[in-house]
């Protein structure tokens, strides 16, 4: 891969500047005072036109790069005199001076056409096919030609959704586009991203947003449609209490959402998920990337690292950079990363982010300006509190390791020689294991590091830790659960986590107002959810047989992090995580959109940990 050479200490202290200046001038009346806005309606090459706001800096003196967001979430406030609050990436981007562009996607508020979910990219495109990339490229030759003050070149940027609209810009084939940077970035909704993981409906976020993003849109518009009002401050008893998903879909969507009707019409891996996969297509791709994301994502981790290592299989002499930091969904651009739940950093890793990585790189990139020194990779390890630079991701130099589940919940690097041995645990789905602690009705982001001491004093939660680690362990990379199992049932859910249990000496520190109790505390790194009825094919369900002994593999998202000394590495195994997922029956149903209430039955599951069937979590160890 290319590599740029930068020079950091000249943008901290033009940051130690600016720092000072950005509390003269808040952004929006930097906007304000700074931008001029046009509203334009950009026709598309099948005569579509879609809304798009383009705000230019007042200087005229110099020639500026675009900065192009596209987005399905508005592209709001409507109005020649109504202006945004901020613009672009960033505070320092805002202040550096680009010609910031928004647009409405197709078919989304003020634009025309039809709204396509995860629109499949047309590999071999006629003149009059359009994609998203084809709407990209058919939006940047508008801009270069019509919009005054433009240096020629474009740079795409986006969080989540916007991520993905990114993604396809990087295909579009366009010559004035030089940098993209797809930012938790959308890649599949059904094997790993927002939706589904590994087949299981990630209800809980699939009900809220789609109950507002998934309504008919007969008309432009201009501000959000009303969604249904979740009459509750209670999502476990809500979502509980309304039994199978068609009784939710009832009364949550009515029939009103088309994207879900698409759900229930295809419940498996088919054509129609397969087409929604970006991957296949990111090849021959010419902008220079970064690839952003956060490791406690909750909603497009798995799409952020799929994304980057799809990229980089695929194109292997682009400029193509993975950063992943301590981050919630977005964090790095909704806030000043200096913690996360209860855990407290040593910095401010957001702002530094912005400073340091994203701003040189667009600057490069889309004005000749620096020489930025961004590696393959950038990590940040909350364990060591610092980030890390690789020169490949995974690392070349970790090895693969396995953390294997013992007697009497011990967990080892050592294999089990016992030739018989497992543990049990009743799985009911009317008493199914929350997802985190408390009472709440939005999903919360900070389940995704929040303590599980809740959790392991279940009984229907199977916990496995080491001893008091007598050296550091840094974990870099993939973890791959391998897991051999057997249930009265014939079909099951299996959730795994990874978990740093701090020591029970730590004293308690005061963070937003609240006491965390750090000691003893057991802070959530990864977790991931396997419906078992895809363990051995997404597209082709198979149910398991009762008694009989199988093995469930599956892959949870890569981590970067450091067990201390003193700590221990903790693993949890359950078979529900309520309401984020939804309630697997534990009787195979062919399409869990049409189970009933009377298909859910208790189980009773058993994880094997003998000679023959060795339970584990295989991990990869920097040493």
């Amino acid at each position: 891969m290319k590599k740029i050479y930068s020079l950091i200490f000249s943008f901290t202290l033009i940051a130690s500047i600016t720092g000072r200046l950005f509390a003269q001038e808040t952004d929006s009346a930097f906007v304000i005072n700074h931008y001029d806005k046009k509203e334009c309606q950009i026709a598309m090459r099948d005569g579509k036109k879609l809304f798009t706001v383009v705000y230019s800096p007042k200087d005229k003196s110099k020639a500026y790069p675009f900065l192009l967001n596209r987005t399905p979430y508005s592209v709001g406030p409507y109005g020649e005199g109504k202006y945004k609050t901020a613009l672009g990436p960033s505070s320092f981007a805002l202040r550096e001076g680009f010609i910031f562009v928004y647009q409405d996607v197709r078919g989304r508020f003020m634009s025309e056409g039809e709204y396509v979910n995860i629109r499949p990219q047309i590999k071999d495109k006629i003149s009059s096919s359009v994609d998203e990339s084809t709407d990209t490229y058919d939006t940047v030759d508008w801009l270069i030609k019509n919009v005054k003050g433009g240096n020629g070149k474009v740079g795409v940027y986006g969080i989540s959704y916007p991520g993905f609209y990114s993604t396809t810009a990087a295909l579009a084939g366009h010559p004035a586009i030089k940098a993209v940077s797809p930012q938790a970035p959308v890649t599949n909704w059904f094997l790993g991203d927002d939706f589904h993981h590994n087949g299981a409906l990630f209800m809980f976020d699939t009900f809220s947003f789609y109950s507002v993003f998934g309504l008919p849109r007969p008309q432009l518009i201009k501000e959000w449609p009303q969604g249904y009002q979740f009459k509750s401050s209670d999502a476990y008893d809500f979502y509980l209490k309304k039994g199978a998903l068609k009784n939710l879909e009832k009364e949550v969507f009515n029939g009103n959402v088309a994207f879900y009707k698409d759900l229930v019409a295809h419940p498996n891996y088919d054509a129609f998920w397969k087409a929604r996969d970006i991957r296949q297509h990111l090849k021959g791709i010419k902008p220079a990337m970064l690839v952003v994301g956060g490791f406690f994502d909750a909603e497009d981790c798995w799409g952020t690292l799929e994304t980057y290592k799809s990229i980089e299989k695929n194109n292997p002499k682009i400029t193509n950079t993975l950063v992943m930091g301590p981050w919630f969904h977005g964090g790095w651009a909704r806030s000043d990363g200096s913690y996360f739940g209860d855990i407290k950093f040593g910095s401010t890793t957001s702002t530094w982010y912005q400073q340091n990585i994203e701003l040189p790189f667009f600057l490069y990139y889309l004005k000749g300006q620096g020489n930025p020194d961004i590696p393959e990779a950038l990590t940040f390890d909350i364990g060591a509190d610092s980030w890390k630079k690789h020169s490949a991701w995974p690392p070349a130099e970790a090895k693969e390791k396995t953390l294997y589940f013992r007697a009497k919940g011990k967990l080892s690097f050592d294999a089990p020689k016992e030739t018989t041995g497992a543990d049990t645990y009743i799985s009911d789905p009317e008493k199914p294991v929350p997802y985190q602690d408390g009472i709440a009705m939005n999903r919360s982001r900070e389940y995704m590091i929040d303590d599980q001491r809740f959790a392991s004093r279940r009984p229907d939660v199977l916990v496995y830790e080491t001893d008091v680690l007598d050296k550091e362990i840094t974990l870099a990379g993939p973890l791959n659960a391998n897991l051999f199992v057997s249930t009265t049932g014939t079909d099951a859910d299996f959730i795994v986590k990874l978990i740093d249990v701090y020591p029970d000496s730590l004293n308690s520190y005061v963070l937003n107002k609240k006491e965390v109790k750090i000691g003893g505390y057991q802070m959530l790194l990864r977790a991931e959810v396997m419906r078992a009825k895809y363990r051995n094919s997404y597209e082709k369900p198979e149910a398991l047989t009762p008694g009989k002994t199988e093995q469930v593999k599956f892959y949870l998202p890569d981590v970067m992090h450091t067990f201390r000394k003193g700590h221990k590495i903790m693993i949890q195994v359950q078979s529900t995580w309520f309401p984020l997922v939804d309630r697997n029956p534990q009787k195979f149903v062919e399409n869990i959109y049409e189970a009933n209430d009377h298909d859910f039955q208790k189980a009773e599951i058993k994880i094997l940990r003998q000679s023959d069937a060795a339970s584990s979590l295989k991990v990869n160890v920097l040493e």
